[in-house]
């Protein structure tokens, strides 16, 4: 699985693709992985808060819901587990995940100047 998980993370970022031992790794620091054929959301929580890794869809099953579905299953699982809040950080120019982020009910509370290789980092919050 963690093979498969590899090889859709660098069709949706193959700029910076994560090796299956980058997603073994995760595993064992905590974080839970939720993937289908298309893609994937990776998470970590700790006492009432958790934080959104990454999510990733295949370029071309995009806006087909699928980013916005694996938020929702997130964050049922979440709330089941007592969690109050999601953390998450994006790239400044990364329009199309702010938006769905914005769509999905997450509100910027802050920005990390010049996080990402010089873009700003925004940081985003959604009440569970």
């Amino acid at each position: 699985m963690l093979n498969e998980l590899a090889n859709l993370h660098q069709k949706c970022f193959p700029h910076k693709p994560w090796s299956a031992d980058d997603f073994a790794d995760l595993k064992k620091s905590g974080c839970e992985i939720i993937a289908s054929q298309n893609g994937f959301i990776v998470w970590r929580a700790v006492a009432d808060e958790a934080e959104l890794i990454t999510i990733g869809v295949a370029p071309d099953a995009r806006r087909g819901g699928i980013a916005a579905a694996m938020l929702g299953i997130m964050e049922n699982e979440l709330r089941k587990n007592g969690i109050k809040h999601v953390f998450l950080e994006v790239a400044e120019d990364n329009r199309p995940a702010r938006s769905l982020y914005e769509q999905n009910g997450y509100v910027q509370v802050g920005v990390r100047p010049k996080y990402y290789d010089g873009v700003d980092a925004i940081m985003m919050k959604k009440e569970l």
